[in-house]
């Protein structure tokens, strides 16, 4: 299959694999949906997709970014304003951890 040998991914992984043509009109998304796969299709009227291609030619981005590409936003232009993030290796939460409460007596 093309997206194994290609993009080097799993295909049945649950990711959307986007597509675009040399002019970056048009593209395709390519998804498994439980049984069979499933292809949604777009053509632009008027203007292009300004896809954030790596040099590899693979980009994977967040759902929201997906979202913004496909509403014509150029995600180059744009900057993301810093945020906390977990650090990688995420502790367990002080709720499992921490001391048992006592149960309460009337």
């Amino acid at each position: 299959m093309m997206a194994e040998h290609v993009i080097r991914c799993n295909p049945f992984s649950g990711h959307l694999l986007v597509f675009c043509n040399r002019r970056s009109d048009r593209l395709k998304i390519l998804y498994w949906d439980r049984d069979g796969w499933a292809i949604w299709y777009k053509r632009l009227e008027v203007g292009t997709f300004q896809f954030p291609f790596a040099e590899t030619g693979r980009k994977e981005i967040a759902a929201w970014e997906l979202g913004l590409l496909l509403e014509g936003i150029d995600l180059s232009k744009g900057q993301r304003r810093k945020r906390y993030s977990l650090p990688t290796g995420r502790p367990e939460s002080p709720a499992t951890t921490g001391p048992q409460a006592e149960p309460e007596t009337s």
